[in-house]
């Protein structure tokens, strides 16, 4: 049925007939990938949740990310932009939301392997982009995080045994978590700019060992020192429970040559790493609706238990993590 739409966007747009077989390419956990073929050329589409668009400001939120995008691009800054038709990105058929890209051959880089070099340079990609419209912000009342996990504790009960034990033992551990994370953002100071908080190592393409930004269909305002720490600790291994150190310090090095607000307590915001708890929340939803597919239902699951570990991973490396950030107080 997907297939079918695609076809039907590819005509409607200009882009001629499909060529060829269309292929499911792996992308991001939220939306659809796929490789397709018109008129001599290779183009990726990005078929976007509907669940997710559904929701009443998702369309509005992509429009905004849009316009974000084209600043980010006229910039020079490298990324992927999708394509633009009838002056417009974002494609609709039959209700269905899609993304056009020209296809590129780069790879994202393995989650193990990258180097010091690469946390460098999109830390500076990073630093680049919050140096665009950086502003003062007017200051508002902190929204706190108010998880209801015992919710979800005693829906896993009945629905998946695993996810109850896991809840269960790791119940003073999201308190916690959840704890340093309103504390943090109560420490935060009142200012925006253009923030990819989504920039993560899936999320960049290296070609010729230069690194191209994709997905950015999240971008917005938000606060420059929540996106460079979480972003440090994902480039530094936090998102696979393998924490390298050294990469947090080369990813500050080529962020703070790039933007520098003179911030430099980023240890004493550490609890905002537990940002990862919304996703843990989300992925839990996913894991224990009752009206949503039996893959979906799997993907929560899965993510839910991945997530779990990089909190505890986090909370047991804090002390450590807290050192380093502390020398930027020193060195810079």
């Amino acid at each position: 049925m997907i297939e079918q739409k695609i076809k039907k966007l590819f005509e409607e747009v200009g882009l001629g007939s499909v060529e060829h077989s269309i292929e499911s390419v792996s992308g991001g956990f939220l939306h659809r990938m796929f490789k397709v073929s018109a008129g001599g050329r290779v183009y990726a589409v990005k078929y976007l949740n509907p669940v997710i668009m559904k929701r009443p400001c998702a369309v509005s939120n992509f429009t905004a990310a849009e316009k974000l995008e084209s600043v980010i691009e006229d910039s020079g800054i490298p990324i992927v932009s999708a394509l633009c038709f009838y002056n417009k990105k974002m494609q609709e058929v039959e209700g269905e939301y899609f993304y056009i890209f020209d296809w590129h051959s780069g790879q994202t880089t393995d989650w193990y392997c990258i180097t010091s070099n690469q946390c460098r340079q999109i830390g500076n990609i990073l630093g680049r982009m919050h140096a665009l419209d950086p502003k003062c912000s007017a200051t508002t009342v902190v929204e706190e995080s108010k998880i209801d996990f015992d919710l979800y504790l005693n829906q896993s009960e009945t629905m998946n045994h695993d996810l109850f034990m896991l809840l269960t033992e790791s119940s003073a551990l999201l308190r916690y978590a959840e704890d340093e994370l309103n504390r943090a953002r109560k420490l935060l100071p009142d200012i925006i700019c253009i923030s990819d908080g989504d920039m993560d190592p899936k999320n960049v393409m290296w070609e010729n060992d230069q690194p191209y930004v994709i997905d950015l269909e999240c971008l917005s305002y938000g606060n420059p020192i929540s996106d460079a720490l979480q972003l440090s600790l994902q480039w530094s291994g936090a998102t696979v429970c393998d924490i390298d150190l050294s990469h947090i310090h080369a990813f500050f090095d080529g962020y703070l040559n790039a933007y520098d607000n003179g911030f430099r307590g980023y240890a004493e915001v550490f609890g905002l790493a537990y940002t990862w708890l919304e996703w843990l929340e989300y992925n839990l939803k996913r894991a224990l609706g009752n009206c949503i597919g039996e893959d979906e239902k799997e993907t929560g699951v899965k993510e839910a238990k991945n997530t779990l570990a990089r909190i505890r991973c986090l909370y047991e490396n804090e002390a450590d993590i807290k050192r380093e950030l502390a020398l930027f107080k020193q060195n810079y």
